[in-house]
């Protein structure tokens, strides 16, 4: 169920939302930890292809949840940094680190607008974000600063997400059935997760925001960084079917001038 009303606390309310979810995947099939530890790979064919050789870079990843992706990248030589707000995600992610041998993995329980001073003031050449992370984040023009002040000098920002328009579209992939350019809070209070919903969870309300390809777009160049390219895929979503005609996913790369 869906409402208008902003909860006093929406950082808190979303932060115990996640607390919970953490033992939901790390136990149910979407994110086949098991696989994952086994060797399986959690990166998409585009996101490699577009990011490039890793191997020997330092990678940040913010909103890494219980870091996979971002351990994925270390597979493939990268020093990394899993950076959430979620001290369960990050405790599991430590722990996937030592059972897949990434010792040189960090991670670190910040929130995302706190990331500069949470890793030191330390900058990146590659810093990461994955799907499903800026519907949490209530300020993009804050985001992207954060971001871009991670970013070392020659390095880029890479994001990979889901598409604005999806989040208008009915079941069938194809109806258009809300706002596209709403920006006011959303407020969920919805019972189990995306990977499981049928869940038993308590901490069920969640605050979520709206954000265009635009705003996105706009907020990496204000803050300094030079777009290299935006791509939009037919990619599989967590919702919606195959095929209908829209794109479901969008990359973008954004690169620091050396």
């Amino acid at each position: 169920m869906a409402t208008t009303s902003d909860p006093a606390d929406w950082r808190a309310a979303n932060r115990a939302n996640w607390d919970e979810r953490v033992p939901i995947h790390v136990a149910g099939d979407f994110y086949d930890v098991p696989g994952f530890v086994a060797g399986d790979d959690s990166l998409r064919g585009f996101e490699l292809a577009e990011v490039g050789d890793v191997g020997g870079k330092t990678l940040l990843h913010l909103q890494c949840h219980i870091g996979l992706d971002t351990l994925s990248w270390a597979r493939r030589g990268a020093a990394v940094t899993g950076l959430d707000f979620s001290q369960p995600a990050v405790e599991t992610a430590r722990d996937l680190a030592a059972k897949i041998g990434a010792d040189g993995a960090r991670f670190v329980v910040s929130d995302v607008y706190d990331a500069v001073e949470a890793v030191g003031g330390r900058t990146f050449d590659v810093v990461y974000t994955g799907f499903g992370a800026l519907c949490w984040l209530p300020d993009i023009d804050r985001w992207a600063r954060t971001a871009a002040a991670l970013v070392a000098p020659g390095g880029f920002l890479y994001l990979a997400e889901y598409h604005p328009i999806t989040d208008v579209l009915g079941e069938d992939g194809r109806t258009i059935e809300e706002d596209y350019f709403r920006r006011e809070p959303t407020v969920w209070d919805e019972p189990g997760t995306y990977a499981d919903p049928d869940a038993v969870t308590t901490a069920t309300v969640t605050v979520e925001w709206r954000h265009g390809l635009g705003d996105v777009v706009s907020a990496l160049v204000a803050a300094g960084l030079r777009l290299e390219f935006l791509h939009e895929h037919d990619h599989a979503h967590f919702r919606l079917p195959d095929g209908g005609g829209v794109p479901k996913v969008y990359s973008l790369r954004a690169s620091k001038p050396a």
